[in-house]
């Protein structure tokens, strides 16, 4: 189940909606929490098992194995070796699901092919979100054995923190710490469900009125062969990726964020108009942002940081940015993609960081959006060979336009123009109206107007994909 389907927007919100809200414990408010905690717990199990009802089983094992866990790591206070062999168990025991389900026929297929081997394998689908919640019960349990965290006793906030469906499938990713009081104690405001509700029709116009729109042109541009494109149709085609994954993947934070505020949560901010970066590093701070962070927490800082010198800061990065590769895909395309940026950044930060500074800002922009482009090359092919013959076609390989490119440019050059400036924040730099009840008034309307049009998207369109669902 997708935020932006009529079972999700029409039977399952409303039902859960309903459910949270109505009070069963007028007079004993804590007792009203657990309940919502409850409801909050068990409608993310049904929403995580509407489509694969067999992986529910796995999230259950993973939420009960470091519910314990933790438990026990508190319980071995006072011996470090012990805490460090049960801390090194609950790595091996979360990455080794990880790992099995995501990975393990990606290293089939290369043992095959490097030994000459024909290993028989069948592949698994992969579960849902995994990636995501993964990564939130590895933090939780590597922050309880720091000590920057107390341990979660009650094993309901534990499973909600773990399995709670707004921001289960695509992040945000949650740090226990950022949600630990929120657990036991949050404000529920007619403001702050508004807010949520906004949130909600923001994230889902970009996604359906958006992404849907220009990910159905870069869908049509590369149906046959990409690597047969002109250069103007591939550059166009990666152009429409570029703002399709955008819309994508920030619509669904935003409506994360929104539903978040429904229930009473305040989630991290996942995106902040990553296209208006200056620099590479400058961007990884505004695209997924609490990715960046949980690597940084987690593994980064862990390795030494940029603490123990230049050679060591360039070994922590290129491991981080290997890791970040493979933790979107089991492909290599995934970690030349991952070691793409690692190069970069190293770069940007040894070799380029003073020719870089002395470029004006307009230029430090360009240069920025036309490595991200190239990037999401190897993000959006299947494979890294496809990648390179893509690339090829940008650069001139087949010719510069083909029969048909005129047509494609005309057609989407108003849509693609919007969607540019909107992901570059100019609509927000707009003067706004000054008399506050018109301003209102225009923005009741024009949320609105957003709803009513994503519904009739979702409703009239056949095409309306999630690409971090494959991650």
């Amino acid at each position: 189940m997708v935020f932006s389907s009529t079972a999700f927007l029409f039977v399952f919100l409303p039902v859960v909606l309903f459910s949270y809200f109505v009070k069963l414990f007028r007079n004993d408010e804590q007792k009203e929490l657990t309940k919502k905690n409850a409801v909050l717990c068990l409608s993310s199990l049904v929403f995580y098992a509407w489509g694969e009802p067999v992986y529910i089983v796995l999230m259950l094992i993973s939420i009960i194995f470091n519910y314990n866990l933790a438990i026990d790591l508190e319980a071995n206070a006072g011996s470090e070796k012990k805490r460090r062999a049960l801390l090194f168990f609950a790595v091996l025991f979360n990455l080794g699901i990880l790992g099995f389900f995501k990975y393990s026929g990606f290293v089939v297929e290369n043992i095959n092919s490097v030994f000459s081997l024909n290993i028989k394998y069948e592949p698994f689908a992969l579960p849902v979100g995994i990636s995501f919640y993964t990564f939130q019960v590895l933090s939780y349990v590597i922050d309880v054995y720091r000590g920057d965290c107390s341990v979660q006793y009650s094993l309901l906030n534990f499973a909600t923190y773990v399995s709670m469906f707004p921001q289960l499938i695509a992040g945000p990713i949650i740090q226990y710490n950022d949600i630990e009081t929120q657990l036991s104690e949050r404000t529920h405001t007619l403001k702050k469900f508004t807010a949520g509700i906004l949130f909600f029709i923001r994230g889902m116009g970009k996604k359906v009125l958006f992404a849907n729109t220009i990910g159905a042109v870069y869908t049509n541009l590369t149906a046959g062969n990409s690597g047969s494109l002109c250069s103007a149709d591939a550059w166009f085609a990666i152009l429409c990726y570029t703002l399709q994954i955008y819309f994508d993947f920030s619509g669904y934070s935003d409506m994360a964020l929104g539903l978040g505020k429904m229930f009473g949560f305040d989630f991290i901010q996942n995106f902040n108009f990553p296209y208006c970066a200056e620099s590479i590093k400058d961007f990884w701070s505004r695209w997924h942002i609490s990715l960046s962070g949980w690597f940084r927490d987690y593994v980064y800082i862990p390795l030494g940081g940029n603490r123990k010198g230049t050679a060591r800061t360039i070994f922590n990065i290129a491991v981080v940015w290997c890791l970040t590769g493979l933790w979107h895909g089991a492909s290599w395309n995934f970690v030349a993609w991952g070691a793409f940026y690692g190069i970069l950044l190293i770069g940007e930060k040894y070799v380029f960081k003073n020719l870089s500074e002395k470029l004006p800002r307009p230029a430090r922009r360009v240069a920025t959006m036309l490595i991200v482009i190239i990037g999401w090359v190897f993000f959006s092919s299947e494979n890294l060979s496809s990648a390179v013959s893509f690339l090829s076609s940008m650069f001139g390989a087949n010719g510069f336009a083909g029969d048909s490119t005129l047509y494609t440019l005309k057609t989407n050059l108003f849509p693609f123009a919007v969607m540019s400036l909107s992901a570059l924040g100019f609509f927000k730099k707009l003067p706004t109206l000054k008399n506050q009840a018109m301003k209102l008034t225009v923005q009741a309307v024009g949320y609105l107007l957003v709803f009513i049009l994503s519904i009739v998207f979702i409703v009239s369109s056949t095409y309306n994909p999630f690409l971090y669902f494959r991650f």
